[in-house]
């Protein structure tokens, strides 16, 4: 039985690892396909004249900066829409709380004293929480600055 667990782990590790080498060996075929894209439009814009070069990268970066705008629209979008989630959560754990405290005004007063210092407890573990989002290392920067904007 044990060894038929380790078995079925280790089929599963190995699945999860091929999974995870295709998946990356196809964003490596798509990056190969972006870059000799743009190595062909580098190599246009040599063939044009000053001017145009100009106005060829000015293009790009606008186009650029749209895509990155629609990025960050939709992360505001899923942002928002975890801000509305949250605060929904919020209002029924509110109500909860108040239907707890207007129960303890019925039980006695020892259970009450010993239920408040367990409530306490739970909330200072609460306050171990730094956030309530959660995200990349990598994706910090574009956090910080969706934030600002």
């Amino acid at each position: 039985p044990f060894l038929r667990l380790l078995e079925a782990q280790l089929q599963d590790q190995r699945r999860e690892h091929e999974e995870e080498v295709e998946a990356l060996k196809n964003q490596v075929d798509a990056m190969k396909e972006e870059m000799e894209k743009q190595q062909q439009a580098f190599l246009q814009t040599l063939q044009l004249s000053p001017e145009v070069q100009v106005e060829f990268g000015l293009q790009q970066e606008i186009t650029r900066l749209t895509n990155e705008n629609l990025d960050l629209k939709e992360l505001l979008e899923k942002l928002e829409k975890n801000e509305k989630k949250l605060k929904k959560q919020l209002k029924i754990y509110m109500k909860r709380v108040r239907d707890f405290e207007a129960s303890q005004d019925m039980v006695p007063a020892e259970r009450r004293q010993h239920e408040r210092n367990m409530q306490v407890a739970v909330q200072r573990k609460e306050k171990d929480f730094q956030g309530m989002l959660e995200y990349y290392k990598e994706d910090e920067p574009l956090l910080i600055q969706n934030l600002i904007t």
